[in-house]
């Protein structure tokens, strides 16, 4: 059995993975996550150093900006699936709800639950709803 296929126990915070090229953003949602919940939050400001530790995260829950620098959140995504990724995603942005929902059903056809997709800046309630569901 591999790492990543090592059974978690039922009461074992979620674990969440957090992208976003804002610092700022990375750190507000860190903190509401930990005063809505009770999980695992890991942070990452660039996709291709999130992509590369994946195995090592091991999220349940993915929360991922659209609008990256060096790689789009679409573009993520599509990697992170091609890596065989099957958890839940949490989508964000501050563009419109047409890029939302692009993105959501482009997710989806990759094979990836989508818990959400949402204009920033996101209110707590609507996080913990995505997260939890």
């Amino acid at each position: 059995m591999s790492r990543t296929d090592a059974p978690v126990p039922s009461d074992a915070p979620k674990r969440v993975l957090v992208l976003d090229d804002d610092r700022f953003v990375l750190g507000v949602l860190e903190e509401m996550l930990g005063e809505v919940g009770r999980y695992h939050v890991a942070t990452e400001a660039d996709a291709r150093d999130a992509l590369a530790r994946l195995d090592e995260h091991r999220p349940d829950v993915m929360i991922c900006d659209l609008v990256l620098p060096d790689m789009d959140g679409i573009e993520f995504l599509q990697a992170a699936a091609g890596q065989g990724f099957r958890g839940k995603v949490v989508l964000i942005t501050g563009y419109d709800d047409g890029l939302r929902e692009a993105a959501t059903d482009l997710a989806r056809a990759l094979g990836l639950q989508v818990a959400g997709a949402f204009r920033k800046p996101i209110g707590a309630e609507q996080l913990r709803r995505a997260v939890e569901c």
